[in-house]
């Protein structure tokens, strides 16, 4: 189910067919580095962490992370969304790509889209971010969508401390 299209993008549902590229990206170093180990090894892991993750806050919250897609070809480059936590009151947006995609300007695209999708369509009036204290690449996109860094703090069940992200007009 496409979502959102950009000038070269297409963000849609990820579903129970994405499973290879899920276990491809979630295995990637910089994700397991920057994001966590979900533990997921076999294209069946891949398709219980989409039921069990994306598709079910889809179901639950009307949103979630979705596949990004190239719009040409449809290929399948990496994953964007807004998340809602469990232990948390805010939404955040989070994103991953396929190591060679990157540099290419596809985070900021997609991000910025989610973005706007979440402030005009979703109505959702603060979304925040977390990133790793060294994952440079994800501190100048989230600058460039509009957050700023607010603080250094320990999230609920990830490891260390990580940088926290607020809209940039916030007090």
């Amino acid at each position: 189910m496409k979502i959102l299209e950009t000038e070269r993008l297409v963000l849609r549902h990820l579903t129970a067919d994405d499973a290879e590229f899920i276990l491809e990206l979630l295995n990637e170093p910089d994700y397991i580095k920057n994001i966590a180990d979900r533990g997921v090894r076999t294209a069946e892991d891949a398709r219980k962490y989409i039921e069990n993750g994306p598709a079910a806050s889809y179901i639950k919250n009307g949103f979630g992370a979705m596949a990004v897609t190239l719009k040409e070809s449809g290929i399948p480059i990496g994953t964007c969304g807004l998340i809602k936590r469990d232990f948390w009151d805010d939404i955040d947006i989070g994103y991953a790509f396929l190591e060679r995609y990157r540099r290419k300007g596809y985070a900021y695209e997609a991000a910025s889209a989610v973005m706007d999708y979440g402030r005009d369509v979703l109505k959702i009036k603060r979304v925040v971010a977390f990133t790793t204290l060294d994952n440079e690449a994800s501190r100048r996109v989230l600058e460039k969508i509009g957050l700023r860094f607010e603080k250094i703090m320990n999230v609920p069940s990830w490891e260390g401390a990580s940088r926290f992200f607020v809209p940039a007009d916030s007090e």
